[in-house]
């Protein structure tokens, strides 16, 4: 039986693809990527779309071989694309979603990038999009116009923490203010599955021309396992401060939590910091700027293609999204 629905994934994301469909009990659609000579790119669908759902999945961070621009043009060129061929419906699968920072303008004519982007993705056409633990929900969630789908990799920071903590003395703690609805969610997860009572701190932080400052704890974290999460890490300056607070407060251990390991320059030294018992990352990008160093022993990934399966089965309707049947 012809499914009904396609599952792309393109250069970059087809490892994260292939686990996606395993779960769906699909194939990844096949697609023809294209070089040209001036660097100029083609992507085309090797069987027709026409009828039918689309889904194309595409991390846009960073590499060493595409910069998180190239993807995110790969990523329209191969929508557009697909919507000319006559697909019911696109849907944009976005594990790490790019420029969702810059939500907001913070200096006068600051642009405020993160609606910019949502516009490239409904110019092309795109008719849903999905992502998981963006910087910010409501920009998010106001900057597209589109069916906005977000998922959130609590549960499965809980499932990797579980059998670690020390269960009744446990601190959920926020880097900043503005992350304590995160933190929140994460601390109602643990307090459930360890039916103990679980507390909650922040750490107050200050951003000026790029540099961080503020070291004050908020809450009750002496001789508990400190659980710090995050959004993303990216030079781990944040988190590495934090840490420092939760333990100058008298905590046992810390732990990182954060979705998006960008893990850019100067994280390797700073990550390196003893401060950290463990770090804990969800595969939306691959972990390879680690390689080698003395952090990444410390780092754990967790694998969040279930949520993404679930997501893409929800919206199809289950149709063609079930393993397949014995022969």
């Amino acid at each position: 039986m012809e499914h009904p629905s396609l599952v792309f994934a393109l250069n970059g994301s087809q490892f994260f693809g292939d686990e996606v469909c395993l779960q769906l009990g699909l194939t990844r659609a096949a697609l023809e990527e294209r070089e040209f000579e001036d660097k100029e790119h083609k992507v085309r669908a090797m069987e027709s779309v026409r009828g039918k759902d689309a889904f194309v999945i595409h991390s846009l961070h960073g590499d060493g071989m595409q910069s998180g621009n190239d993807k995110l043009c790969r990523l329209l060129f191969l929508i557009g694309a697909l919507r000319d061929d006559g697909a019911a419906r696109v849907t944009a699968v976005v594990p790490y979603l790019a420029y969702a920072r810059k939500d907001r303008r913070t200096k006068p004519q600051d642009p405020v990038t993160t609606r910019y982007v949502a516009q490239l993705f409904e110019a092309v056409g795109t008719d849903a999009i999905i992502s998981i633990d963006v910087h910010n929900l409501a920009a998010f969630e106001n900057a597209f116009r589109i069916p906005t789908v977000h998922l959130e990799a609590a549960s499965l920071f809980a499932d990797a923490l579980l059998n670690k903590l020390d269960a009744g003395n446990v601190a959920v703690v926020s880097p900043d203010a503005g992350g304590a609805k995160r933190a929140e969610g994460l601390r109602q997860i643990l307090a459930a599955r360890m039916a103990q009572p679980v507390t909650m701190a922040f750490v107050e932080k200050y951003r000026s021309e790029g540099k961080i400052s503020g070291d004050l704890l908020v809450g009750d974290v002496a001789g508990k396992d400190a659980v710090i999460i995050d959004d993303l890490i990216s030079t781990g300056g944040t988190l590495v401060r934090a840490a420092h607070a939760c333990r100058k407060a008298g905590a046992k251990r810390v732990f990182a939590c954060a979705t998006h390991g960008i893990f850019a320059e100067g994280a390797r030294t700073t990550l390196a910091d003893e401060v950290l018992e463990e770090i804990i990352v969800a595969d939306t990008i691959p972990p390879f700027r680690m390689e080698a160093e003395a952090a990444k022993p410390r780092v754990t990934v967790v694998g969040c293609a279930p949520l993404f399966a679930k997501a893409i089965r929800e919206m199809s309707g289950g149709a063609g999204c079930t393993a397949p049947a014995a022969m």
